[in-house]
């Protein structure tokens, strides 16, 4: 029973998904969905990120957190419109999530939606939101062996953004253990190290972005 009930669920939400997309394709806005776990540095990569994305594109924001609206302040002090959800306890964003949302952002001036999901790198991965595309985001402290541990996002996603490069050394981790984990998982997953501290290795993941945007208008 829980089972055809789960199974409902993401049949509904697959439909609401299909129609955030095509609004998403008719304004020509492309739609990154960034997870990761607690702690993976998801916010400060967007703090990076969007003034360099800002010198090509028009960007907006989707904050997803369980409680509190400390991301989306820190995101609007960039100047771009951002929206929070408070998901109150549900550990991912869904498609009806974003859609309620979408009337609050600009979306005739936008090119770009970028959304942080909620600290999480299982339920996330099972909800489809209407984006192009999935990104892991991961921190060089959350050690090595996700791609195996949670196979899924992984297997779904576009490119995984490795973050706190800055802190590599400390980690201890084997970095090239866990690039190959991750393209024995997904042999098409892109990989950047980055460190937004230090505003390194930002360059890659720009690139990525612009790509995925340039290309579809």
């Amino acid at each position: 029973m829980e089972i055809k009930v789960h199974d409902r669920i993401l049949e509904a939400n697959i439909r609401i998904a299909e129609r955030n997309r095509e609004l998403f394709k008719r304004k020509g806005i492309t739609v990154l969905n960034l997870i990761g776990g607690p702690g993976a540095g998801k916010t400060a990569l967007l703090e990076a990120s969007i003034p360099l994305l800002l010198r090509r594109f028009k960007v907006g924001v989707i904050e997803g957190d369980i409680y509190t609206s400390r991301d989306s302040e820190r995101i609007l002090a960039l100047g771009v419109p951002v929206v929070q959800i408070n998901t109150k306890g549900a550990c991912h964003l869904d498609g009806n999530m974003v859609e309620s949302v979408l009337s609050d952002l600009p979306l005739d001036e936008l090119d770009i939606i970028l959304i942080e999901n909620v600290g999480n790198l299982v339920c996330p991965a099972e909800f489809d939101v209407g984006e192009d595309a999935k990104i892991v985001v991961m921190s060089v402290a959350d050690g090595d062996d996700k791609p195996q541990k949670y196979p899924l996002i992984f297997r779904l996603a576009k490119a995984l953004v490795i973050t706190k490069s800055d802190m590599l050394e400390l980690a201890g981790i084997d970095l090239d253990r866990l690039k190959d984990d991750a393209l024995s998982v997904n042999p098409k997953l892109e990989i950047f190290l980055t460190s937004a501290r230090k505003r390194e290795g930002l360059g890659g993941w720009v690139d990525f972005v612009t790509g995925m945007t340039t290309g579809r208008t």
